[in-house]
Order: structure tokens, then sequence, then C-alpha cells
């Protein structure tokens, strides 16, 4: 089955879709399940022109995997040929939450991306800055006092006056 899959890939790629379609149809008599199978029908009809039958194809694949995003965007893309464009933003937005929903799902343990994934936490310590004597105020001096406890201004503006 998967000689017969590769040959018809090797068809369509260089083109041959007569070919391509005519070999995977024989391996759809066989195994109507192939999913690729089916979605690689559909692809080469389209590549050919036969869009309404491209699409019953899409059909055909969407009901063996329904949130599939490839299904959904090749749906959207046959129906854009086909002129019905209600469709195809329909089968546009199922792909668009395809891929959402895909991306939703928590990855694996050991998965190459779950590092990335992360959530972010805090540093170890915090950052601890350089000190800014530059920035610092420096303290204020309580003004002087004099013999009888009085506290007067540390710098007098005139001298005091004499006692009478």
């Amino acid at each position: 089955m998967q000689e017969q899959y590769d040959d018809a890939m090797f068809d369509f790629s260089r083109a041959d879709y007569p070919a391509a379609i005519g070999k995977l149809r024989e391996l759809l008599d066989e195994q109507p399940e192939h999913f690729d199978a089916r979605l690689a029908l559909g692809m080469a009809l389209y590549r050919q022109g036969d869009y309404a039958t491209a699409i019953v194809e899409g059909h055909k694949a969407e009901k063996l995997q329904p949130r599939e995003q490839l299904v959904h965007t090749n749906l959207s893309l046959f129906y854009m040929k086909a002129g019905d464009k209600q469709k195809a933003e329909h089968h546009g937005l199922q792909a668009r939450l395809a891929g959402w929903r895909e991306n939703m799902a928590p990855p694996a343990p050991g998965d190459p991306g779950e590092s990335e994934l992360r959530i972010a936490t805090p540093a170890k310590a915090p950052l601890k800055l350089p000190e800014m004597p530059w920035k610092k105020n420096p303290p204020l001096a309580a003004p002087p006092s004099d013999a009888h406890g009085t506290k007067r201004d540390a710098a007098p503006s005139s001298p005091p006056l004499p006692d009478k």
C-alpha cells in the first residue's frame, strides 16, 4: 500500500495528475479509509481543474478527520475556485480554528519546543544595582544648642545682642 501511495505521489510531484489520480483511486478502492490518499486525490483533481469532484473528495477526507486543518484549507481553496465564496470562507475559518486547537494542547514532556513555551519565572535573586552616592541626600545635622539647652541656628546671621 505504501509503495502504491509513494508511486502516486511521485506522479503528482511531476504534475502527471491523470496517472496520480488513477493510482490513488486504485489504492482507495482497496483501502477507502486511507486519509493521505484521499487528501491527495482531492488536490490532484483540483490541479486538473475538476473542482466539483475535488470538493466531493475533500468532504470524504473531512469525514475521516473532521478537525484536520489541511482538509479545511483544501476545501476552502476548492470552493473558491468553484465560485462559492461563502463556503470557501466557512472552510477557511474552520482551518483557522483547527490550527488554533492544535496549538492549544500543552506540549508533551521532552518536546523540543517545550522549553520555549514555559511561563516566565522570576529571576533567582533580585537584581542589585551598584551604590550611587551622588543620588543620596546627606543626612541633616541637628542644630547645635547653647549652654542652656536652647537650640540655635547652625549659622547665626548676626552676633547675639548683649544683656542689659
